[in-house]
């Protein structure tokens, strides 16, 4: 017997964008998942820079960064939703910043600025992953589009997000499930 989808939680996990995803703004997209529940899901897009690097994120919100390894590591497109605000993904640092969300056995997602000033001035986090925007769901809504084959889900690696090239991204995140892209098909079949 399947399991019920709704019953299933996709917090600390990769959301992989199958071919053929309808909505552009999720095409070859590997998303981590920081929060989901009854009410819904919100999850960052790991492997879709934009042409921001973070030294031009920390000019704009008026603080130096002395961090040499983060000053031309680029920001990325987290989402569609709130793209003018920045979300902070990192390894854990046991909630030292005003809002964090501890992501149950994964990382810790901040959106406070007191995580920009502990890394400008050297502090912080060591592993970051600085997006602009999240990608939410409502309730039902993302349970829906597996139902639907438009992502497959996998426990996620902080060694992907942090430590991996991002145009490798996808292919490694696809990896965790023993999936070569060559292998996927657009259109899904139904018995």
């Amino acid at each position: 017997m399947a399991a019920n989808p709704a019953s299933i939680n996709l917090t600390n996990q990769f959301l992989i964008a199958m071919p053929g995803m309808a909505d552009d703004t999720f095409a070859g997209a590997v998303v981590y998942m920081c929060e989901h529940t009854d009410k819904g899901a919100l999850g960052l897009v790991i492997n879709k820079p934009i042409d921001i690097k973070l030294r031009n994120l920390f000019e704009k919100v008026e603080l130096p960064l002395d961090r040499e390894d983060l000053a031309d590591a680029p920001v990325y497109f987290g989402g569609p939703v709130q793209t003018e605000r920045g979300f902070v993904l990192h390894e854990p640092v046991g909630g030292h910043y005003s809002s964090s969300l501890t992501i149950p056995g994964g990382l810790e997602m901040t959106t406070s600025k007191d995580v920009l000033e502990a890394l400008s001035n050297g502090a912080g986090p060591k592993k970051v992953l600085v997006t602009l925007g999240y990608s939410g769901w409502s309730a039902g809504q993302l349970e829906d589009e597996i139902a639907r084959n438009g992502w497959l889900t996998v426990s996620a690696s902080p060694e992907i997000i942090f430590d991996t090239p991002v145009e490798l991204r996808y292919e490694r995140a696809l990896s965790l499930l023993g999936v070569h892209p060559g292998m996927l098909m657009q259109e899904a079949g139904h018995a």
